[in-house]
């Protein structure tokens, strides 16, 4: 493996983990039917979380953080090309994934837990990083707004789900075996 697709992967890796750990949220609870209001409030923050997430990306990317970030790793420095690619993509997933959030839609779900969960460890990543670097970190100015908006996503996706009948089935058929 070379040193940049190293780097691209060990790099991402704890959004990777924030992937699966919206993965497992979307299979674990189930959205419930709820009023029109509910959705829409639900899609309005996640949109506007979506527009501070694009904001937040151009920050790092004029900031260089593609090459500040992987270095704070001791790792190689990712292109601008993929730092782009990567962060375009999952805007782009995210703005289509508005429509279908809008209407309660179970797979629109993956993609907002998603941006909440990444969203929550940027703004507690960023200040860490900036305390660690001794000043600026790329992408510290926008990492708050992250933080924020994630909370209030997590809290409507958690007003907007329930827990799937599955996993109370498995946690009633554990309940005897402690």
């Amino acid at each position: 493996m070379s040193d940049a697709v190293y780097s691209e992967v060990v790099g991402t890796a704890g959004l990777s983990a924030a992937a699966f750990a919206a993965l497992l949220l979307t299979l674990g609870r189930t959205p419930i039917a709820s009023d029109r209001i509910g959705h829409h409030k639900t899609t309005f923050i996640f949109a506007v979380l979506v527009l501070a997430q694009a904001l937040h990306a151009t920050e790092e990317y004029t900031t260089e953080f593609y090459v500040a970030f992987p270095a704070s790793l001791g790792l190689a420095p990712w292109s601008a090309a993929f730092f782009l690619a990567f962060n375009l993509t999952w805007l782009a997933v995210w703005i289509v994934s508005t429509i279908g959030l809008r209407t309660g839609n179970a797979v629109a779900f993956f993609p907002a837990w998603f941006l909440a969960i990444a969203a929550i460890a940027n703004g507690v990543a960023h200040p860490l990083l900036a305390l660690r670097a001794g000043g600026y970190f790329p992408g510290l100015a926008t990492s708050p707004l992250l933080a924020v908006g994630g909370v209030f996503l997590w809290r409507r996706l958690m007003e907007e789900t329930a827990v799937s009948g599955k996993v109370e089935k498995w946690k009633s058929g554990r309940s005897g075996s402690y």
